[in-house]
């Protein structure tokens, strides 16, 4: 049968539609062709596209791939910026990650990293309006509020004295909640109990520390406080710190030691940090002990001293610190104040949390990812001269070679040829490569790996504070860095660390790539790539990197750095220093993304 020939207007409807979708399909291609070419869309969209690429990680090998023609020299082209969104990014500390994980002791705040697989390489972007930072030191009482566009705290606290927002700037009274007329009266008040002036005391612990202000009190007391505080609801407040130039960092009392070595710290402080002291037979206080010198002070504002329906919880605090040998100095309002006894630790027989001293053959020095233990650390499993009294004052303990320096083969020796080192290549550093130490543009500095702290000694006459990072992998000195009266803390530099983006206007590091070596091989445990991102991450920017390893590595980073978009320069070494090294200083350039 043959077909019928119908006109054009009867013709099957679905043929139509079927000319219709071809027609607006190609149409619609041809519009889109002329808005990726000749608008600005088709940037926006095409670096959209990158982003996704490099954020992906279904794909592992790829991302290996790329690191490896970095590490080659055979990827020229910069690597790609992060989306607008992570700018606060702290790959450990991620709550997206973390609110997945049990809440039980807080488990959830502290750090669980990404496998560097699964880590976007990418450059975290600065937010938009971000300005260089307010110099030291008018940072302590004013940052510009572009930089960290977060009003919650100033809403929440502003009333307490800890942040206002005032024009372009968040300001900084000095409160606190336990310490709304300032910390300075605070400071004021404690004085009358503890020995705050003179230099017996100097390195101090604030835990919970809000925005830092007790601490950025105390340097004017010539204390030197490391505030910590997780990631939580108080948006940016370790950020917050870090701007204003006062030491700080992320952590959280949770389930593991924190990052420090036993007998630290002079002061150990918490206002209203409330952290549950007497909770799990008093782990949280026993972790406090191993932290605190003998003969040091631990102070306690806010709940439960003294304070309404938290009677048991003050008698249990009591109780512990007595089991403890704790010498109670005073309790004012809501503040109590505890002196550590010098000499072995004491426990009475009968306590009612069953403490116990810990076997003399276990290490209280062991704090990276090490669980938190039921038993109070023995002082004598501690060799040396540490107790608040018998270490020198500040700064005489600067100079002088502490007896925890002994944990190296001819540990005093070594001390004194390390202090002599550092004084001469800081010098070089400053008079010949023209790094801007001493001047206003650097004030936060971390040394990437720290050894005895002689590069931050060697610092001491300027306005300036470092983070002495004791890698985890090597022998443990960062003791020795306490007991010069300096701080720092254990890291492994195959894992991010925890700090937020734009922490540090100088990032220093002498044998960088011994810090991603496996321990007893020559293979690398992870990649040059990724510490090196992880470093731009850290800096500010117009930040400055000074990197000391022999001319291969040198070579080697000096490729990385310009897919970072540092520039960079690479310098010999100071006269009358022996070995094979080159230095390579290097600038971070301030890029924003586009519009």
């Amino acid at each position: 049968m043959g077909h019928l020939n119908l006109p054009a207007s009867k013709r099957n409807a679905r043929q139509w539609k079927l000319l219709d979708i071809v027609s607006a399909t190609f149409f619609g291609l041809v519009l889109l062709f002329f808005l990726l070419v000749f608008t600005p869309l088709g940037d926006s969209l095409a670096a959209s596209g990158r982003q996704a690429l490099l954020m992906s990680t279904s794909d592992p090998r790829q991302r290996q791939r790329l690191v490896a023609l970095i590490e080659a020299g055979n990827h020229l082209k910069p690597i790609e910026s992060c989306p607008a969104d992570s700018v606060d990014h702290m790959p450990c500390e991620d709550p997206r990650r973390n609110s997945q994980l049990s809440r039980e002791m807080n488990f959830y705040r502290e750090r669980h990293c990404p496998l560097p697989d699964q880590t976007p390489l990418c450059l975290i972007p600065p937010p938009r309006g971000y300005k260089i930072p307010v110099p030291w030191p008018e940072s302590l009482s004013k940052i510009w509020h572009a930089n960290m566009p977060y009003n919650k705290i100033a809403d929440r606290k502003g009333h307490q004295g800890w942040m206002k927002e005032s024009g372009p700037y968040f300001t900084f009274p000095g409160g606190g909640t336990m310490f709304a007329d300032g910390a300075d009266k605070y400071i004021d008040k404690l004085k009358q109990y503890i020995p705050i002036t003179g230099g017996t005391l100097r390195t101090a612990l604030d835990m919970g520390c809000g925005v830092a202000s007790f601490g950025g009190s105390m340097l004017s007391e010539n204390i030197l406080t490391l505030s910590f505080a997780p990631r939580d609801s108080h948006k940016a407040q370790i950020q917050f710190a870090l701007e204003r130039g006062i030491p700080a960092f992320v952590a959280m009392l949770g389930t593991r030691r924190l990052p420090f070595p036993a007998f630290s710290f002079d002061i150990v402080h918490c206002s209203r940090c409330l952290i549950p002291f007497t909770a799990y037979n008093a782990t949280y206080l026993i972790e406090v002990d191993r932290l605190l010198r003998p003969g040091g002070f631990l102070v306690i504002s806010g709940p439960p001293v003294q304070w309404p329906k938290q009677d048991k919880e003050w008698a249990d605090l009591q109780a512990v610190a007595r089991a403890l040998c704790y010498e109670l100095i005073a309790v004012d309002g809501n503040t109590v104040i505890w002196k550590k006894p010098v000499g072995e630790s004491c426990l009475s027989n009968q306590n009612e949390f069953g403490l116990e001293l810990c076997d003399e053959s276990d290490d209280p020095n062991y704090a990276w990812y090490f669980k938190l233990k039921k038993c109070v650390s023995w002082t004598s499993s501690v060799k040396g001269e540490y107790a608040v009294g018998t270490i020198p004052k500040w700064p005489q303990r600067l100079t002088k070679a502490p007896s925890r320096a002994l944990v190296m083969k001819n540990g005093y020796d070594v001390f004194e040829a390390d202090s002599r080192r550092w004084r001469r290549r800081v010098a070089y550093y400053k008079n010949t490569l023209n790094v801007k130490l001493g001047t206003p543009a650097i004030r936060n500095i971390m040394d990437m790996n720290a050894f005895f702290g002689g590069f931050a000694a060697a610092l001491t006459s300027d306005p300036v504070w470092v983070m002495n990072v004791v890698p985890a992998r090597k022998s443990s000195t960062l003791s020795v860095i306490y007991d010069r009266g300096l701080i720092g803390v254990y890291h492994d530099w195959c894992e991010p660390f925890s700090t937020y983006p734009r922490t540090y206007d100088l990032i220093h590091v002498s044998g960088i790539e011994s810090l991603i070596k496996n321990p007893g091989s020559n293979k690398n445990s992870c990649s040059l790539v990724d510490l090196m991102v992880e470093m731009d991450r850290m800096l500010r920017p117009e930040g400055t990197v000074v990197v000391r390893d022999s001319p291969e590595v040198i070579d080697k980073v000096s490729r990385i750095a310009n897919t970072v978009r540092w520039t960079a320069a690479v310098h010999d070494k100071e006269p009358g220093s022996n070995g094979r090294e080159k230095i390579l200083v290097a600038t971070k350039n301030l890029w924003k993304l586009p519009s």
